[in-house]
This record gives structure tokens, sequence and C-alpha cells, in this order.
């Protein structure tokens, strides 16, 4: 598995910001924006990867894993 694959990445529409946003909560913070989906994500993925190999090349312990947190589901209980 690759590292980046224990980070949720979680992207969305900002309806003040008229564009999507990415963000990798606990990893990085602030993230990416951009008009087109695919390239925000894109973009977000290739963040989270420079973040990783920015604390292992500091020799940081990198930030405990937000993926397998069963977000989805939990996000659907707040909206319902």
């Amino acid at each position: 598995m690759n590292e980046t694959a224990r980070y949720a990445k979680i992207l969305e529409w900002s309806d003040e910001d008229q564009c999507y946003v990415g963000s990798a909560p606990g990893l990085i913070y602030g993230g990416c924006h951009g008009a087109d989906e695919r390239a925000v994500f894109e973009e977000l993925c290739e963040i989270v990867e420079e973040a990783i190999a920015l604390y292992h090349k500091d020799g940081k312990p990198l930030p405990p894993p937000t993926s397998g947190r069963d977000f989805a589901n939990k996000m659907q209980n707040v909206v319902a």
C-alpha cells in the first residue's frame, strides 16, 4: 500500500469560493482549489505525496493516518 493511501483526501465544492477545494486533514494545512474537479484532486494527491516526502526528508514522524475512519458513513449520519 502506498503511504498516501493512509490519509483521507477530501474534495468538495465551495459555494463561497465557486470552485472545488481539496484538503487532507491531519496531514496538511490548507490545500488546493480550482474549477476542474479532476485536476484539483490530482493536485491534492501530489501535495499529499510531497508532504509525506518532506516529513521523511526532515526525519519527522508522519501524523496518525486518517483513512479507515469511515468518514463517508459518519458524514451521511450528520446530513441525515
